[in-house]
């Protein structure tokens, strides 16, 4: 009898933020630990990460479009997702030598589109 294992991209995937444990981090990106940010209060997480890498602006917004919703973020266009009363925003810019992925997750009064 075979048995297939199925892994989906999130599972395969092993490197996620220090500050956020399920904010997977995309292969040739590096986390850029100095950066971060995250502040409790009664009324959500404040969150800033930034990751660095030689890797292609549509390449890192895919990787987030496929894995993000596996982790239960739902996409509201322009890099934006929610998830239970969270914002999650993707800000990717060009820098030297590759670039700058911004990650922030705020609180969000409206988790629907």
């Amino acid at each position: 009898m075979s048995v297939f294992l199925v892994i989906s991209a999130v599972e395969a995937q092993q490197a996620f933020f220090a500050a956020v444990s399920d904010l997977p981090l995309m292969p040739g990106l590096v986390e850029t630990a100095d950066v971060a940010l995250v502040f409790d209060n009664p009324a959500g997480r404040i969150v800033e990460l930034e990751a660095t890498g030689a890797v292609a602006a549509g390449a890192v917004r895919s990787f987030y479009a496929e894995t993000l919703p596996q982790l239960g973020w739902e996409p509201i266009g322009d890099g934006r997702y929610v998830r239970e009363g969270e914002l999650l925003t993707l800000v990717v810019e060009a820098a030297s030598g590759g670039l700058v992925a911004r990650f922030f997750i705020t609180p969000s009064e409206d988790p629907a589109p």
